[in-house]
């Protein structure tokens, strides 16, 4: 599967961004998830949503403040972003994978990837 992401850019701090990603295949299929990587940091788990049920799980740092979401029909997967603080500053990347759900907040679950997109958040 191939994913494209889009919606990134800059925002003052306080602000909202929604970023998507459109898969080349169904989304039904796969577990989707949202990663980010700051400048000289290792990439990081943001969100993820189960490919049955639904069910979204949420990085510590972004609980609250951000959403999952999907559309089956689109083969698209959202990050409503809120409350938006410099330190969400990253390239948001997001995932796919066919696994049997076991470890959904690990990078290594995911086997596609998109091609990443830029948030910048000012103070």
């Amino acid at each position: 599967v191939q994913l494209q992401a889009s919606g990134g850019g800059s925002v003052q701090a306080g602000g909202s961004l929604r970023l998507s990603c459109t898969a080349s295949a169904r989304i039904t299929n796969y577990h989707m998830g949202w990663f980010r990587q700051a400048p000289g940091k290792e990439r990081e788990f943001v969100a993820t949503i189960h490919r049955s049920n639904g069910n979204a799980v949420y990085s510590d740092s972004v609980k609250g403040r951000f959403t999952i979401s999907r559309s089956n029909t689109k083969n698209t997967v959202y990050l409503q972003m809120s409350s938006l603080k410099p330190e969400d500053t990253a390239v948001y990347y997001c995932a796919a994978s066919s696994s049997v759900a076991y470890n959904r907040g690990s990078d290594s679950f995911y086997s596609y990837w998109g091609q990443g997109t830029q948030v910048t958040v000012s103070s």
